[in-house]
This record gives C-alpha cells, sequence and structure tokens, in this order.
C-alpha cells in the first residue's frame, strides 16, 4: 500500500500552480499546500496501517487495495466501506470535503458500468475500468473539476462570448482530444495526483464540445490550477487556527491550455447524454454523495461536541433553554446521521451487481444541507457569545511574561484555567468566524450545488408516484353520490 511519504514525493513534479502571481515551484514545501499535503499524508499513512481495516484484497484486481477506493459488490462490502469512510473522516473531524475517497466512489461506480460509456470509435467504458484499475492498484488522489466556470448562471457554454470559456474540445487528433478553455471548482486539486474533469451542470444539444470526461495528470502540460487565497499561510499558530493551519483545501480555477489528452483517458467525448448516464445511470452521483454525508455526520458530531464543551466551561449547561439549543444541535446531527444509516440498510445491488446507498434516504439529507448546517453555526455562536472575541491576540500572550499572569487572572472559568479556555474558544472562532470558517460555511451550503438542485435530487428521489397512487386509491374510496353520516344521522 501507498505510504503518506510515497505521497509525498510524487508531489515533486512539473504541475503548474500559480498563488499571488507567482508559479509555486515547491507544492509539498509552500506555505500554503504543506498543511494539507501532511494531512493527506497521514490519510494514506492510516490507510496503510494493518490494523486500521482500510485494506483488503480487492475482487476486480486480486490485489492489496484501499477498501474505499473498491466497488461494493455486497452487502458487507458497503459497510466497510462506510468505516473506511469513517476512518478518514474522523482523522480530519470532517474538515477536509475533498479527501481522496470522495472522488474514488464515482470512478468505483463508473467501472462498475463500462455499459454506460460509448463504445464507438472508442472504447471509452475499457478506458473507465481501466484507469479505475490503475487507482486501485497506485492508490491515487483523484481530485475533480465539475462545475463551468461562473460566468452566466443563465446560460450554457454555447451562448457565451468567446470560444471556449469552458473547458470543451477544440481538436480532434489521431492520439485524442484537444481541451481549452476552464472549469472549477477543484478543491484540492493543487495537492492531488490526478484531476478528473467533466460537467455536471446540465447541457444543452448545442453544448455538444463541452461534454466531455476524462482523467490527467495535475502535472500535465498546459494544465494550470489558479488558487484561490490560501487560510494556511495567514495562520499564525496551531493554537490559534486549528483548522486552517491543518486543513486548507485549496480550490481551484483550472485552466487547459490547449491540453492534449491520450484517447484512453477520456471516458465521454462530446455526448450530452452520456455525462447524464455517466453521473447518475452508473449509481457515481449517489455513491459519492453517501460519502459526503458520513463525512459530514463526522462534521456535525464535532461540532456538537465543541458546543456542549463550551455550554460546561461556561458554567450554563444545566440552563434548560442551553439544553434546548444542545438538543437541537443533537437532533441534526441524528437526522444526518439516521439518513446515512438508512441508506445502508436499505442498500440494494443494481443490475450490474453494485451495491448502491438507497437514493432516497441520501438525498434527503443532501436536499436540506444547505439549510442545517448554518443554523447549526448559528447555535454555536449563540453558545458562544463574546466568549470568541474576548481572546488574546495570540498565543504569544501566554508566552510572554509581561502579559501572562493578567491572562491566567482575566480569562478564565471556574476549574479551566486560561490556556484551556483560550484553546477552546479559539477553535470554535477558527468554525464560526475565521476565513476558513466562512468558506466551509459556503461550502457545506453549495456543497450539492444550488439548494433547489439539491432538492431536486431529493424530489426525484423520494418516490411519490406511489404516494400519488395512494393518496387516489383514497379518494377513490368515496364520491360526491354516497349517502353521507353527519353526527349520527343521513344526510
Amino acid at each position: 500500500m501507498r505510504t503518506g511519504g510515497d505521497y509525498l514525493a510524487a508531489l515533486a513534479d512539473d504541475r503548474e500552480i500559480y498563488v499571488d502571481g507567482e508559479r509555486v515551484s515547491d507544492v509539498a514545501g509552500h506555505p500554503a499546500f504543506a498543511p494539507i499535503a501532511r494531512t493527506v499524508a497521514e490519510l494514506f499513512d492510516l490507510a496503510a496501517a494493518p490494523d486500521s481495516g482500510m485494506t483488503h484484497r480487492d475482487a476486480e484486481t486480486g490485489r492489496p487495495a484501499n477498501v474505499a477506493f473498491g466497488v461494493p459488490r455486497s452487502s458487507q462490502d458497503l459497510r466497510a466501506r462506510r468505516a473506511a469512510h469513517e476512518t478518514w473522516a474522523h482523522h480530519t473531524r470532517g474538515w477536509v470535503g475533498r479527501s481522496p475517497d470522495h472522488v474514488a466512489a464515482f470512478l468505483a461506480a463508473f467501472a462498475a458500468h463500462p455499459g454506460s460509456f460509448g463504445t464507438e470509435p472508442h472504447a471509452f467504458g475499457d478506458n473507465v475500468v481501466r484507469y479505475h484499475r490503475r487507482v486501485l492498484e497506485e492508490n491515487l488522489y483523484v481530485s475533480y473539476a465539475i462545475i463551468p466556470p461562473q460566468v452566466s448562471r443563465a446560460t450554457t457554454a454555447h451562448e457565451w462570448e468567446g470560444e471556449f470559456v469552458q473547458a470543451g474540445v477544440v481538436e480532434e487528433r489521431a492520439e485524442g482530444i484537444v481541451i481549452r478553455g476552464a472549469q472549477m471548482l477543484a478543491t484540492g486539486a493543487a495537492v492531488a495526483d490526478e484531476l478528473f474533469v467533466s460537467c455536471i451542470k446540465p447541457l444543452t444539444p448545442e453544448d455538444r464540445d463541452f461534454a466531455v470526461a476524462f482523467a490527467v495528470p495535475v502535472a500535465t502540460p498546459g494544465l494550470k490550477l489558479y488558487c484561490r487565497r490560501p487560510y494556511a499561510t495567514a495562520a499564525s499558530s496551531a493554537f490559534d487556527y486549528p483548522l486552517s493551519s491543518r486543513y486548507d483545501e485549496t480550490d481551484a480555477l483550472v485552466v487547459f491550455d490547449d491540453v492534449l489528452v491520450p484517447w484512453e483517458r477520456v471516458f465521454v467525448d462530446r455526448d450530452v447524454a452520456a455525462l447524464r448516464r455517466m453521473f447518475y445511470e452508473t449509481g457515481a452521483h449517489v455513491l459519492g454523495n453517501w460519502q459526503a454525508q458520513i463525512r459530514f455526520v463526522v462534521k456535525l458530531r464535532f461540532i456538537a461536541g465543541l458546543a456542549r464543551k463550551i455550554a460546561a466551561v461556561n458554567g450554563v449547561d444545566r440552563i434548560p433553554g442551553v439544553q434546548e439549543k444542545l438538543g437541537e444541535l443533537a437532533s441534526i446531527a441524528s437526522l444526518v446521521e439516521s439518513a446515512v444509516d438508512a441508506a445502508e440498510f436499505r442498500a440494494a445491488p443494481d443490475e450490474a451487481g453494485m451495491w448502491r446507498p438507497d437514493a432516497r434516504s441520501v438525498y434527503g439529507a443532501m436536499g436540506l444541507q444547505a439549510e442545517l448546517y448554518p443554523r447549526v453555526l448559528a447555535i454555536l455562536r449563540e453558545l458562544a457569545g463574546g466568549g470568541v472575541l474576548q481572546l488574546p491576540s495570540s498565543v504569544l500572550d501566554l508566552r510572554s511574561a509581561r502579559t501572562r499572569s493578567d491572562i491566567d487572572r482575566y480569562i478564565q472559568s471556574p476549574g479551566v484555567p486560561a490556556e484551556e479556555r483560550i484553546k477552546l474558544f479559539k477553535l470554535a472562532w477558527d468554525v464560526v468566524g475565521s476565513e476558513f470558517g466562512g468558506r466551509h460555511l459556503q461550502y457545506e451550503m453549495f456543497y450539492a450545488g444550488a439548494p433547489f438542485v439539491a432538492k431536486g435530487h431529493a424530489f426525484r428521489n423520494y418516490g411519490y408516484d406511489a404516494l400519488v397512487a395512494d393518496v387516489d386509491a383514497f379518494l377513490a374510496t368515496y364520491d360526491a353520490q354516497q349517502p353521507t353520516t353527519i353526527g349520527g344521522g343521513e344526510a
């Protein structure tokens, strides 16, 4: 199994990444990326540990592989997969939204359904199977960019001014397709091995040139990443910014400057219908989002635990109103956790033999994510109050002989020394008030796209036909011509 050291060594390639107008020469050593690279390395070390339960002999390859990367072929496989997702999520407390097991879930579902991909004139189904096998065997970290640039949310790419703003096929050659344009939102791509590129936004027949799916190394010539402002570089210390300093996944805009993608790395070539099949017919969308909800549960539990500890430190945890707020947090976390449980309990094999989590349960939780997460943060803010504001400027105030005595005297709680209280509230601020925390609020609210998109998935997968049929059956049990009994008499 690949170790964290193997992963970090692989980052020493010629990838083209820009921050503040400068090209990054050493990704693993750059202050913006070194913390998240170390975190991902820890995940690989954790998976490789013999007692982690994350390694098994994969049925597809016959070789040792990461459980979270394989195709679930039984209910036992699905259960083991959930445990693997939870193991990694617990290590980051749910704060790494695009850990390597996320896109791996999509790739596993693709590979389980090669028939959903075109075969003429190229065997794209075979490409998908081979690529997934490579990810399994080499334990690769694949990120993705599957959303067009936000040029216009009212129109699609073929109507935009300028050619190939969205990534599309500008030329076909004997050896592959040439991609020009941009795509977002490549979370974690700066420290990933490979990048899967496609478009999950619905396209029209006129958008044929943009209906593509492929995977390339991040270090591919002509591929450039323009990263948003990094938060890790602004984290003065792990004490002051315990989350920002570890888990900042750098989102990026991906630009393709006439990148040649070999045919063997192409999954969909200018086929709008095939894109929809790829994400939805294969079960990739529900399997990948089940992983995301497992991660979300871990994060909600962590925030609930933080809120509970703050209430105890402030000495207000026995007040009924505070318990009501903590009870609401518990209810929210339990609802999402129950949806994850239900998705596993109601899972079933599809026609290709892949066990799919129940879509109704997964999308039900996703449909409320944009409302639940802001509410969770609002409760944490309310319980923390001004405690997240009345804090020393940095850990240096705890180290200075000039300031330490006042800090110890005035920023403490009964039975809780100043350093412990400050540490707790610094963590709370990194959740609700820092740039990192603000990014996570936006991320969770729009994780599945605009809220109407997430609720649309819930609508389509709830099973309304059966419910309407039940209402119709009940309506059929009476009509206007039947005698009506009112108050014991006949009307």
